[in-house]
């Protein structure tokens, strides 16, 4: 039996299930957005309403999809909630691990930069000019934002780099990490982004990351992102280092030491 007997063999209901996971897995549908209606979902894959009504319940059944009573279906949450794991918590919890995260930012997003540079579409830079200009004119509001917002955007500029690598196991590793990732983007918020010298240092860092990939330039996108992250730990490393001075000056002149 050829391949194209296998297929034809196939249930109608696995073969659209399979295209809906794919639409997944290169995140044009995204976990608790809502699907498209059944007409467009029908007029864009090619297949029936009824054969579209068993692959989704197909897709029901493993837990990818969900319909909540009175509400459309959408994308399920396909992992487990970060903050229920001991895991997580053990993470959260330990300062150093912020070094880690950064660590792990600088291979992963560097890496999705230089990919970005090479596979980005027209339609992804689209979205990437986006973010990129959301989260600069965010810095010049003349009262500011909460840090927690400019972290959101923060975070949602690199994701949308990642986006444009089109390696899904690579987007989907950082939305993973979304909630630890997004840790790391408030402690440089929450730390740099008040010092006028390293705020212009983080906006020009996130200009060279955005023109580079957006010119196809992948060298020095991987550069300006791994840059861009180790710029940010050697930063936090000097504010640490200041506070423990400041500290033990502080015990000295009180007669602690």
């Amino acid at each position: 039996m050829n391949e194209e007997e296998g297929a034809a063999r196939r249930p109608i209901s696995e073969i659209v299930a399979e295209r809906i996971e794919r639409l997944i897995v290169d995140g044009v549908l995204k976990v608790g957005q809502p699907l498209p209606s059944e007409r467009r979902l029908c007029e864009k894959l090619g297949f029936s309403r009824s054969a579209l009504r068993e692959g989704l319940t197909v897709l029901r059944g493993r837990g990818i999809i969900e319909t909540a009573q009175g509400r459309d279906s959408r994308v399920a949450r396909l992992t487990a909630e970060e903050d229920s794991s001991p895991l997580f918590h053990l993470f959260s919890s330990q300062p150093r691990t912020l070094y880690d995260l950064l660590e792990v930012r600088a291979l992963l997003e560097g890496e999705s930069a230089r990919l970005a540079a090479l596979r980005g579409t027209d339609a992804d830079f689209v979205l990437l000019t986006r973010r990129y200009e959301e989260m600069i004119a965010s810095h010049s509001q003349p009262d500011g934002i909460e840090s927690r917002e400019h972290a959101r955007l923060d975070h949602a500029f690199h994701l949308a780099v990642c986006e444009a690598s089109h390696n899904p196991v690579l987007v989907h590793t950082l939305r993973s990490l979304t909630d630890l990732m997004l840790s790391t983007v408030f402690a440089s918020v929450n730390n740099l982004y008040h010092r006028p010298l390293q705020k212009r240092q983080i906006d020009r860092q996130h200009t060279r990351i955005y023109q580079a990939v957006i010119e196809r330039l992948p060298d020095l996108a991987l550069r300006a992102a791994r840059d861009h992250i180790h710029s940010i730990r050697d930063n936090l490393k000097d504010i640490e280092q200041e506070e423990q001075r400041l500290v033990r000056a502080t015990m000295r002149l009180e007669g602690w030491m």
